[in-house]
């Protein structure tokens, strides 16, 4: 199953790094947030990743284009037998295609112009800007379970996201942003069927939360996932902060892997 993972966004509250990088691209540790992110799908088996780049997408690109040099030793040989021999190569086996989705293209037009790259009938979305220690494969059997064709996984964290109430029959009610009253929010971690892109366009205007997701969410075909422990999105700089507080401390609760 191809992870999606939306990496567009300008991140205008976390100007101090997001000036000279790509949000997705702001360290915690000495690895980009998405890199953590991805560690976490990886952990759980899921490997194939398509990402919606856009605001300094290519910086990301090169990333992952120099990704065994920048975290391994290598020899360079110049001269007629000239080439690159790296050695202990990085053991990611990961498919990752990256595709330019447009600089200052909201969410559903991002979403849209990946549907190309979906040759499944399911596929899982997240953000390139957030951590958790989400269980995937139970959020999976979750999804598979309930028979709908939208998951979303609602967290605990501050107030600012898309707020998420369920239904008696555990359907989601999605507003955005609306409620001053404590409520469990949108944390990203999608499982959706390919039905989704019938919602939504490539204009640049097409947003994902704002429009789609209400819609869908009034028909009782968008489900959450509980999810009642670590979440965290680095959206300030004091968020950045803090996870790196937590990984430079060893104590990173998102970090499931080896």
């Amino acid at each position: 199953m191809k992870v999606v993972i939306l990496c567009g966004g300008m991140g205008t509250r976390l100007k101090e790094e997001t000036e000279f990088r790509p949000k997705p691209m702001v360290k915690v540790g000495n690895w980009p947030i998405l890199w953590h992110v991805m560690k976490h799908y990886s952990h759980f088996g899921f490997k194939d990743f398509v990402l919606a780049l856009g605001y300094r997408g290519d910086m990301i690109k090169e990333y992952f284009i120099n990704y065994e040099l920048l975290n391994t030793d290598f020899t360079l040989r110049f001269g007629s037998d000239k080439g690159i021999e790296v050695h202990d190569p990085a053991h990611e086996d990961w498919t990752v295609t990256l595709v330019d989705t447009g600089e200052k293209t909201l969410k559903g037009g991002r979403i849209k112009q990946i549907e190309r790259y979906i040759d499944d009938e399911e596929f899982m979305m997240t953000y390139g800007d957030g951590v958790a220690d989400i269980n995937l494969h139970k959020l999976l059997e979750f999804h598979w379970a309930h028979g709908k064709p939208y998951t979303v996984t609602g967290v605990v964290p501050s107030m600012r996201f898309g707020e998420l109430s369920s239904r008696d029959d555990g359907s989601v009610d999605f507003q955005e942003k609306k409620s001053k009253e404590p409520a469990l929010v949108n944390g990203g971690y999608y499982v959706l069927n390919r039905s989704i892109f019938d919602w939504l366009t490539t204009d640049p205007n097409c947003d994902f939360e704002i429009g789609p997701l209400e819609e869908i969410s009034k028909q009782g075909d968008l489900m959450m996932y509980r999810h009642n422990d670590f979440w965290h999105c680095m959206d300030h700089i004091r968020d950045m902060e803090a996870l790196n507080k937590m990984w430079d401390a060893n104590k990173a609760p998102w970090k499931l892997w080896d």
